[in-house]
């Protein structure tokens, strides 16, 4: 029998819900930056450099491996940060499935599947769509018991009292 969340973390459960929702997004939207930097990269073999000495932006062929200190390139690196801002964003992702499968008391394999919408393109946006209604739906449904099994006891106690 698999556990299920305790009613007093739904509250929390809503707030996590949120936080996955929107880091879901960002790390999809900067998952697909990253597919397109390596296209570019590997696929055209250039770079895209701003605010270089030519103008605000720039394609410039890659370096060859370990020439890269003969090639000193003008710019701000746009390749390597968004490669970097993905990587650490990644990790604010890992902590917003954490957030919400540990009060949903999910299995492991779970969390691994939301581990996995960071790192496969478009993963995360099928992801979000599920998750945010499969969590949303049970709460409804759960929270509309309570609801019915306290009022039920409330009318109970005003009879005895009366």
């Amino acid at each position: 029998m698999q556990l299920q969340p305790k009613p007093e973390d739904y509250p929390r459960i809503r707030r996590s819900l949120r936080v996955y929702k929107v880091t879901s997004v960002i790390t999809g939207v900067m998952l697909l930056l990253l597919c397109a930097v390596m296209v570019m990269k590997y696929a055209f073999k250039v770079e895209l450099f701003l605010f270089t000495p030519n103008g605000f932006a720039e394609f410039l062929p890659i370096v060859p491996d370990g020439q890269e200190a003969e090639f000193a390139r003008p710019g701000f690196d746009l390749f390597k940060a968004i490669l970097i801002a993905h990587g650490w964003f990644y990790v604010v992702y890992l902590i917003a499935n954490f957030m919400l499968w540990s009060p949903m008391r999910w299995n492991f394999a779970k969390f691994l599947l939301l581990a996995l919408g960071g790192v496969i393109p478009f993963l995360s946006f099928i992801l979000e769509g599920r998750i945010a209604r499969e969590v949303t739906t049970f709460l409804a449904e759960k929270e509309a018991a309570l609801a019915a099994t306290s009022g039920s006891s409330d009318s109970h106690r005003q009879e005895g009292t009366a």
